[in-house]
């Protein structure tokens, strides 16, 4: 039985991987290397004793995905393939819109014709929009997200709930806050193509010196310093948080689940906090600016995650400054290649 994970070779997709082969999972991953590069391959071998199997094609392609369910008996699929870019979803909302959906039916449609259940979904806070009160449970109202970026994950989250009651399927929803750091080898990371989008990677390279400066979206939020407010939730937190849900999917009696849990840490940092917390962990500066409100940004969104600690034994417990640290351990390793 093989496990597919499709944006395998992504920044959450690569650190899970590692942790579904450390669980003696099967691992076959399907990536179009759109947002990330071939040697993270060859390093999740190096990090975990294992090789997955690899397929690089992009999953809008229905021919190619079909020959990969032919040639595996998948077991489940763990979806994490989709563009990211909060800001640049804006701007190129069509491809946003055909990219992350059209791949999900693709996977959903296979699914259908050969009767495979147990998939998990990459979700993210941002199908709450702003939420009305802190700390965010799964109960907390959706909102219409203020990105198209979220836009496609509230879609994604619908599509899969009507798809797992229609066809009595098996499915979580993991809505994650936003996860930094890499993994303590320092052999895998976020590798950001062209200009960071999110605020650590830029961080990381701010501090390099690759960029200039970092460019603070807003310094007028009703917040403690005037920044936004996140919960950052360590990507190895996270990535065992997949295995834990999907263990709780494979072992389930049940014909239809639909499982929907928050990941974070269940406490919120501000934009400069982070930046702060950085110099600090990693004795170095980081220059920055304060610019206009980017579109699409909300103000403040922790998570509780008691749900996820009492129903898979998971919880995050990596503190701001270690996942951090971990962080500038991998630009380091960048820097040698």
């Amino acid at each position: 039985m093989a496990i597919l994970v499709t944006g395998g070779l992504g920044y959450i997709g690569s650190h899970t991987v590692v942790e579904l082969l450390n669980n003696d999972f099967e691992v076959v991953i399907v990536d179009d290397l759109s947002n990330s590069e071939k040697f993270i391959l060859n390093n999740i071998e190096e990090v975990s004793g294992k090789k997955p199997i690899f397929y690089p094609f992009d999953l809008r392609r229905k021919e190619l995905l079909s020959q990969v369910f032919e040639a595996h008996n998948i077991e489940g699929c763990i979806n994490f393939a989709a563009f990211k870019a909060v800001g640049e979803s804006q701007e190129k909302p069509l491809e946003y819109y055909e990219n992350n959906l059209f791949s999900l039916i693709n996977i959903l449609q296979e699914f259908k014709t050969r009767n495979v259940s147990n998939f998990i979904f990459s979700s993210s806070c941002t199908v709450y929009g702003q939420a009305d009160q802190m700390p965010i449970d799964e109960n907390t109202p959706l909102k219409m997200p203020e990105s198209v970026y979220g836009k496609t994950k509230q879609m994604g989250e619908e599509i899969l709930k009507d798809f797992a009651l229609a066809n009595q399927k098996k499915i979580t929803l993991l809505r994650y806050f936003n996860p930094i750091g890499a993994h303590p080898s320092a052999k895998l990371g976020e590798l950001p193509i062209g200009v960071p989008n999110n605020l650590v990677p830029y961080v990381m390279q701010t501090a390099a010196k690759i960029r200039e400066k970092l460019s603070i979206w807003g310094d007028d939020y009703p917040t403690e310093d005037g920044t936004a407010v996140r919960d950052y939730i360590y990507v190895v937190d996270l990535a065992k948080a997949h295995v834990a849900a999907l263990k709780k999917l494979i072992d389930s009696k049940e014909e239809t689940v639909i499982d929907i849990y928050n990941l974070g840490t269940g406490k919120g940092s501000s934009v400069l906090e982070v930046v702060k917390a950085f110099e600090s962990a990693n004795n170095v500066d980081v220059p920055y600016q304060i610019c206009d409100r980017r579109a699409g940004d909300i103000t403040i969104a922790y998570a509780n995650a008691d749900k996820a600690e009492k129903e898979l034994n998971w919880k995050a417990d990596t503190s701001l400054e270690e996942a951090l640290r971990t962080t500038w351990q991998w630009q380091k390793y960048l820097e040698t290649r």
